[in-house]
């Protein structure tokens, strides 16, 4: 058995949710828990990461291809001042 505390906004959207699915909320809160399992074993890699992936974009897209070219132009740069 496991005892489980939320927040006053969730829990009243657990509540809300149970209720309009006619669900009690532990049944609600189970069905979603073995959801989200399924969910997160099926991922791929790609899926898993996907948030993160270019969100710090430089918005270049030779960096990795021309990444000796784009070192060198960066030192250049810098001694040259």
């Amino acid at each position: 058995m496991i005892t489980l505390r939320l927040d006053p906004k969730l829990e009243q959207q657990v509540s809300h949710t149970a209720k309009h699915l006619g669900l009690s909320k532990s049944e609600l809160i189970r069905k979603s828990l073995v959801d989200y399992i399924e969910k997160i074993e099926k991922q791929s890699p790609w899926e898993s990461g996907q948030d993160l992936f270019g969100k710090y974009s430089s918005g270049r897209s030779d960096l990795s291809s021309n990444r000796k070219e784009l070192l060198k132009d960066k030192i250049r740069a810098k001694r040259n001042g």
